[in-house]
């Protein structure tokens, strides 16, 4: 499970066994999961995270799609 990065409590991971869907990440917090589409970015789902809280998962994932992108090549394109 490779760790992208975190901010704020929010964790930001690939599952490595993923690489066939097109490009996402998964995100947790106390207990909440999301996973967004990284092109565009838009939310798939969300399990126990409030509203606030996916939004501002998103807002941290814009300010980091360059290193989300890079990691999941880096990740899925070796």
């Amino acid at each position: 499970m490779p760790e992208v990065f975190r901010k704020e409590g929010y964790v930001f991971f690939f599952y490595s066994n993923e690489n066939r869907e097109p490009m996402h990440i998964h995100v947790r917090k106390a207990g909440g999961f999301a996973k967004f589409w990284m092109e565009p970015i838009e939310l798939d789902y969300s399990s126990g995270m409030k509203t606030p809280g996916v939004s501002r998962a998103e807002e941290l994932l814009v300010e980091n799609q360059e290193l989300v992108r890079r990691k999941w090549h880096e990740v899925f394109d070796s």
